[in-house]
C-alpha cells in the first residue's frame, strides 16, 4: 500500500471548560473575550492520525484543515505541534456568512479532491452547534464509505476496521479506502504538544485560502430567530413513602 494522504478537519470553538452565555441581543452565544480552543473531538482526530503513523501505517502526509476567522490559525499551529505535517486555513471572518454543516461538507469535498486525500478523520461533532452532520454529508457527497463514532481504528493494506459506539454497546465495521471516519471520546487520549514541537510548528507550512478559491459562495439556509437561556431548574421535593411519591407524581401530571 502506498503512503496515505490523511486530511483532518479541525474547528475553533469556545473552550469546553467555559460556560457559554447568551449575548445581550439574544442573537447568539457571546464569543467576545471568551477563551477558545480546538474542538475536543477534533483533538482526538489529530491524535489518531498521528498514532496510525506511529503504528507503522504507511502515511505520506497528515494535513490539518480549518475554516474560520484569522484566530483559527492558533488551532492549526496546535495541530502541527501535535504532529500534523502542514495545514490549510480557509479564512471566514465573523462578519461573513457562517458555514453550516452542508457548506462545510461541500468545502471539504473540494479540499479532498485538491489534496488527493485517501482518508478523512474528523470529530463526530463540534461542541458549539452539536450538529453531528458534516462527516456523514461529506461521505455522501464523495460517495465514500463511512464509520461514525469510532472508538478503535485499524488499517491493514487498504482495509479499514473500525469499532464504533452504538446504543447499548459497540459495532465493528470494515471498508476499503478511501473512507470517512468520525471520532468518539473513547478512541484515544490526545497528547500535549511539547515546547520543541510548538517551536517547530511555527516553521511548518500554513496555507491561507478563501471560499472563492474553491469556487464556493455559501449562503446560510437557516436563520437564528432568538437565543435564550434555559429556564432555571426547580428544586426537588422529598416524600415519606411510595404512596406519597405516587400522589406527587399524579399532582405533577406525570401519572
Amino acid at each position: 500500500m502506498s503512503g496515505l494522504r490523511v486530511l483532518v478537519p479541525v474547528k475553533r470553538v469556545i473552550d469546553y471548560a467555559v460556560k457559554p452565555r447568551v449575548n445581550r441581543a439574544q442573537t447568539a452565544v457571546e464569543t467576545a473575550n471568551v477563551k477558545h480552543s480546538m474542538n475536543p473531538f477534533d483533538e482526538l482526530s489529530i491524535e489518531e492520525a498521528i498514532r496510525l503513523r506511529e503504528r507503522k501505517v504507511p502515511i505520506q502526509e497528515i494535513v490539518a484543515f480549518s475554516a474560520g476567522p484569522t484566530k483559527s490559525q492558533d488551532i492549526l499551529r496546535t495541530a502541527m505541534a501535535m504532529g500534523a505535517d502542514r495545514s490549510i486555513h480557509v479564512v471566514v471572518e465573523d462578519k461573513d456568512p457562517q458555514l453550516e454543516p452542508l457548506g462545510v461538507a461541500k468545502l471539504l469535498k473540494k479540499v479532498v479532491e485538491e489534496q488527493k486525500s485517501d482518508l478523512v478523520i474528523l470529530g463526530k461533532q463540534s461542541i458549539d452547534d452539536d450538529a453531528s452532520q458534516t462527516g456523514q454529508m461529506l461521505a455522501g457527497l464523495l460517495g465514500w464509505p463511512q464509520a461514525t463514532q469510532a472508538s478503535k481504528v485499524e488499517i491493514s493494506d487498504k482495509t479499514v476496521t473500525v469499532v464504533k459506539e452504538v446504543d447499548g454497546g459497540v459495532e465493528t465495521v470494515k471498508a476499503n479506502l478511501p473512507m470517512i471516519i468520525t471520532t468518539d471520546l473513547r478512541l484515544n487520549e490526545p497528547r500535549y504538544a511539547s515546547l520543541p514541537n510548538i517551536m517547530k510548528a511555527k516553521k511548518k507550512p500554513l496555507e491561507k485560502k478563501t471560499l472563492k478559491d474553491y469556487g464556493l459562495e455559501e449562503q446560510p439556509r437557516l436563520k437564528t430567530v432568538k437565543v435564550t437561556e434555559p429556564p432555571p431548574r426547580k428544586g426537588g421535593v422529598k416524600v415519606d413513602d411510595v404512596d406519597g411519591m405516587i400522589s406527587k407524581l399524579k399532582e405533577l401530571g406525570a401519572l
